[in-house]
């Protein structure tokens, strides 16, 4: 059962598409490791699609990702880097406990 992270499906997936988005803009970011868990097969997803880089695929991606520039950028910088590689294009590592409310934050990176 997916998580539900405290928002309705609606912001939920707002939420998820600007955060890929922004993940797939800088290459990395600090986030709480439920959302780092929420993320990694979502940004995955769109660098398999920017890996098949025809037209479709790139309709689809925009169809997700919420600028066109960090569309762009995963068809023509991120995705070629891993053509060699099947999956597993990200890390999560725990980076221990967040002040305010005591969650659990993580970085996740592009491999």
């Amino acid at each position: 059962m997916p998580r539900k992270l405290g928002k309705t499906s609606d912001q939920r997936r707002a939420m998820l598409r600007q955060q890929v988005t922004d993940f797939l803009d800088y290459g990395k970011m600090e986030t709480t490791v439920t959302r780092a868990k929420e993320i990694k097969p979502l940004a995955e997803k769109m660098i398999t699609l920017g890996k098949k880089s025809d037209l479709a695929a790139y309709r689809q991606a925009m169809s997700f990702i919420t600028r066109e520039d960090v569309c762009k950028k995963l068809f023509k910088e991120i995705a070629p880097n891993y053509t060699e590689r099947n999956g597993g294009y990200t890390r999560i590592i725990r980076t221990g406990i967040r002040r305010g409310d005591a969650a659990e934050t993580a970085v996740i990176e592009l491999v």
